[in-house]
């Protein structure tokens, strides 16, 4: 009988079984979930800020595609929520973590309440 992961589905060998809160888990799937991207990380923040002003980067110089891609949207949109992100630049929810994760740390984009939904906006927004 075949294991199955319960997140993403795939089959997983024995050796790369692990449990967590309850579920069966591969391997990468298992990762993910214990080192998720913190967007509030003071120390991360001085860590990306530091050589960005050391090269002398402002603004997208130095961010990956996918970066600038999601700063640019939200710079058109004004504001957008986590699941316009996904669906209108197509990745996936752990990818749009890393990457506003990044983003945050680099003091460019922020997520803001309103109301009950939070969206990501641009950090000067």
């Amino acid at each position: 009988m075949a294991i199955i992961c319960e997140r993403c589905q795939n089959e997983v060998s024995g050796e790369d079984l692990h449990y967590h809160n309850n579920q069966q888990l591969c391997e990468d799937c298992y990762m993910e979930v214990l080192q998720r991207p913190k967007t509030c990380d003071v120390a991360a923040t001085q860590m990306a800020k530091k050589p960005r002003r050391a090269a002398g980067q402002t603004g997208t110089e130095g961010l990956l595609e996918i970066q600038k891609r999601i700063y640019e949207y939200l710079k058109e949109n004004e504001k957008a929520t986590r699941r316009q992100v996904m669906e209108d630049l197509d990745i996936s929810e752990l990818e749009l973590d890393k990457q506003v994760a990044i983003l945050r740390h680099c003091e460019l984009v922020k997520g803001r309440k309103e109301g009950n939904q939070v969206y990501l906006v641009p950090f000067d927004y």
